[in-house]
C-alpha cells in the first residue's frame, strides 16, 4: 500500500514538473517572438543626418523649401506629392504664433499653384499636409503652412475628423520621442481622379503619413493610409509599414538612413511601440523645461533594453545547443 501511495505521489510530482516545463517552453517561445532580433537590437542613430526627413526626389517635380518644411510639387495634380519636416518636443509645445488662416497662392511654384477659386464652392476643405498647429513655434513658419501648395482637397469629414486626430497623435509622438521626422501627402498613383476648379486640382482617394523616430534607444517608424472620406475605424486600423506606403505611393522615404537601419525600421510597423494618445498643450508639466526628457521613460527604456540583451543571449544559446540557429534566424527570432 505504501509503495502504491508513493508511486502516485511520484507520478503527481512528475505531471506537475511536465506542466511546468511546458509552460516555461511556451513562455520562452512567446518571448522569442516579442523580443527583438540581433538586427533590431543593434539599431542606433549615427548622429544627426542632414535632411533626414526628405524622400528621394521625384523626377519632373519641383522641390520647394518654406520655413520649417519642404515639399515636392506635382504640377499635374496641382498639389504636393509629399511634404516633409522634422518636429521636436519643444516645437510641439511652441506657443509664439497665432493661427491667421491666410490661405494664398504659392508664388514659388514655377508653373503656378492652385488658387483660392479652385477650392471655392468645391465642397472640399483646403486640407493642410503640414498642419499649422505643428508650427506654432514661429509666426513665419505658421504663415507659410497656408500656401496652397501645402493644401489638398480633403473631404470635410476626414479633415475635421480622423485626420485631425492623427495630426494630434503625431504631435504627441514628437513629445514622447523628443523628435520625429514626418512625411505627408496624397496618394497620386490610384487615379483617375475627380478634379476641382479651373486648375483641375486632383481630389485624391487616399492620404498617407509616415513618421520616423531616429532617437536612441528605440529607433522605429510607422505609416498610415486613410481614405479621403469619413473614417469610422480606430486610427490603428489604418497603420501600415513604411515599406507598404512606399509600394502604394511609389515614393522612397528616408533614403538618407543607413541601409541596415532603413531595412529594419521600414519593413514593419509595431503599433505597440507608439502612443496613440492625442497631444494637448494642457498636458505640459508645470516643471517642464525645454529639451527635458522624462526620467521615468528613460528608466523604463533602460530596463527593457537590459532584459532584451540578456534574453537575446539566452535564446541564442538555446537555439545553438539545439542546432536550430539558422532556422531561428530565418524566422527573425535571433
Amino acid at each position: 500500500m505504501a509503495r502504491t501511495k508513493g508511486g502516485r505521489k511520484k507520478r503527481h510530482i512528475t505531471r506537475k514538473l511536465i506542466i511546468l516545463v511546458v509552460i516555461l517552453v511556451l513562455i520562452f517561445i512567446a518571448l522569442c517572438f516579442v523580443t527583438p532580433s540581433q538586427a533590431e537590437m543593434t539599431l542606433s542613430s549615427a548622429g544627426e543626418i542632414a535632411d533626414l526627413e526628405l524622400p528621394a526626389p521625384v523626377e519632373g517635380e519641383q522641390i520647394i523649401r518654406h520655413t520649417g518644411y519642404t515639399l515636392s510639387y506635382n504640377e499635374e495634380a496641382e498639389q504636393a506629392s509629399w511634404v516633409a519636416y522634422c518636429l521636436t518636443r519643444d516645437e510641439a509645445y511652441g506657443s509664439e504664433a497665432e493661427r491667421e488662416d491666410n490661405f494664398r497662392e504659392d508664388r514659388s511654384v514655377r508653373s503656378g499653384s492652385a488658387t483660392l477659386d479652385d477650392y471655392r464652392g468645391s465642397g472640399y476643405d483646403r486640407g493642410h499636409m503640414a498642419p499649422a498647429a505643428d508650427f506654432k513655434w514661429s509666426a513665419e513658419a505658421m504663415s507659410d503652412t497656408f500656401y496652397l501648395s501645402n493644401m489638398s482637397p480633403q473631404d470635410p469629414s476626414l479633415n475635421r475628423g480622423l485626420w485631425a486626430d492623427l495630426e494630434a497623435i503625431v504631435r504627441q509622438m514628437a513629445v514622447d520621442n523628443e523628435k520625429v521626422y514626418i512625411v505627408t501627402g496624397p496618394v497620386l498613383t490610384d487615379g483617375p481622379f475627380k478634379t476641382i476648379g479651373d486648375s483641375r486640382v486632383a481630389v485624391p482617394n487616399q492620404y498617407y503619413k509616415v513618421v520616423l523616430d531616429y532617437t536612441d534607444p528605440d529607433i522605429k517608424a510607422i505609416g498610415f493610409v486613410l481614405p479621403n472620406a469619413d473614417c469610422e475605424e480606430d486610427i490603428q486600423s489604418y497603420v501600415r509599414s513604411v515599406d507598404e506606403v512606399e509600394e502604394l505611393t511609389g515614393l522612397d522615404f528616408y533614403p538618407a538612413l543607413p541601409d541596415d537601419i532603413e531595412t529594419v525600421v521600414e519593413s514593419s510597423a509595431d503599433a505597440s511601440k507608439w502612443s496613440f494618445r492625442q497631444f494637448s498643450s494642457s498636458d505640459r508639466d508645470s516643471d517642464y523645461t525645454p529639451g527635458a526628457v522624462s526620467s521615468g521613460s528613460d528608466t523604463r527604456s533602460r530596463l527593457v533594453n537590459a532584459f532584451n540583451t540578456v534574453f537575446y543571449e539566452i535564446k541564442a544559446e538555446v537555439f545553438s545547443t539545439l542546432g536550430l540557429t539558422d532556422l531561428a534566424k530565418s524566422f527573425g527570432l535571433i
